[in-house]
């Protein structure tokens, strides 16, 4: 009789049970970095054994696997003794508990003491369940300095208590950082970033979360009209709207239209409903700028952002004219990012092709990435072209 063949491996089922197992781990006395190990081994372990013996119970042998792997560690350290002894027995086998730790490990992996680039690495492998490999891989750096990285980060977080009170603004400010790293490497990290807030947002009520969703669907709709076959930026005003996913904006308005029924206001329900404007009008045209200005004041009354007046002064350009729009951004730093650029469509927009195609060639110097200077030099050549 012929053995049946082996089922791969569901790696979204062992990505969702990660932070979980981690957290068993740390309330029966792992410090973070051992239980994060650990929990590795045990994930190497599943790949390798599950296919020709999958479990019932897919969380309690994971938590066995990494509880043993973790003791093993344990007791494979002459120098951690003293630190054995306090080790808890090996639970007996059965169910494991119902708590999920989840939301806490969101919180201690934005740990204040964490720069943000760490939080966002660390987020990414102890909730999101990616390896260093890949979230290297997506940062574009060498996997041993994201390896360093995620290291240092959990030797910090290693003595915080899961227990601790943690800060929702700084959970959200982490996933609104993964969710912009974008589209690179073999993950998309803007779904990633829309997986672990619509996962944060199954276990957490709270409006600013709902807003943060929000605004990343009504974003990520947008991304099949946001770039050419040649990986040429669109701008929103060029863009083909109807390659604009309609289901997932209007998920993300009736998301949005829930927090603000809140009335409890905060930066992302604001810049959602910015997004909302955008993703409601069938052409540029018809974006109803004064209410897009109006919520600009909004989110420039919650956060006092720079980005936000400078976006604001775009809005004043589209709702009272090029000239207004200049004025508003002359109350502006010149040297804040993307501040040439904006004036260019200013000037562009009030009609002085020559300083608008100066200041092109300017921004385009300053661009932060390859696909934004070429934009911007496309720009600057198509003004002097028309110049001649």
């Amino acid at each position: 009789m012929t053995p049946p063949a082996s089922q791969p491996v569901d790696e979204s089922l062992l990505r969702s049970l990660t932070p979980a197992v981690i957290g068993v781990l740390v309330r029966r006395g792992a410090d973070f970095a051992a239980a994060e190990d650990a929990v590795q081994e045990a994930l190497l372990d599943a790949v390798r054994v599950w296919p020709d013996d999958p479990p019932r119970d897919p969380k309690g042998w994971l938590v066995t696997a990494a509880w043993r792997r973790f003791l093993d560690a344990v007791r494979a350290e002459a120098s951690r003794l003293d630190r054995e002894a306090r080790v808890w027995q090996e639970p007996d086998a059965g169910p494991v508990s119902s708590v999920d730790d989840t939301l806490a490990l969101y919180f201690l992996c934005a740990h204040p003491s964490l720069t943000p680039a760490s939080a966002v690495a660390l987020t990414l492998r102890a909730v999101g369940g990616l390896t260093t490999r890949q979230i290297a891989q997506a940062y574009l750096v060498p996997e041993a300095t994201m390896a360093q990285r995620i290291s240092r980060a959990k030797r910090t977080v290693s003595d915080v208590r899961l227990d601790q009170p943690g800060d929702v603004a700084t959970v959200l400010r982490v996933l609104y950082l993964v969710f912009n790293e974008g589209y690179s490497g073999d993950v998309d990290l803007a779904a990633e970033a829309i997986r672990l807030t619509r996962e944060l947002a199954a276990r957490i009520d709270h409006e600013e979360v709902l807003g943060l969703l929000a605004l990343m669907l009504l974003h990520h709709a947008r991304r099949p009209a946001r770039t050419r076959p040649d990986g040429s930026l669109v701008p929103l005003a060029e863009q083909d709207r109807w390659l604009w996913d309609t289901a997932t904006i209007a998920e993300g308005v009736e998301i949005l239209q829930g927090a603000l029924a809140r009335d409890r206001l905060g930066e992302f329900q604001a810049q959602a409903a910015i997004a909302a404007l955008h993703a409601d009008a069938r052409t540029v045209e018809e974006t109803d700028w004064v209410q897009v200005v109006e919520w600009y004041d909004e989110l420039v009354r919650l956060t006092d952002s720079p980005v936000a007046r400078l976006n604001r002064a775009v809005a004043v350009g589209e709702a009272d004219g090029a000239r207004a729009g200049l004025a508003a951004l002359a109350e502006l730093d010149p040297a804040l990012p993307r501040h040439t650029a904006v004036a260019a469509y200013l000037h562009e927009k009030d009609g002085d092709l020559a300083t608008a195609a100066r200041l092109y060639a300017a921004a385009a110097r300053q661009a932060p990435s390859l696909a934004e200077r070429d934009h911007l030099t496309r720009q600057a050549a198509r003004l002097n072209a028309a110049l001649r």
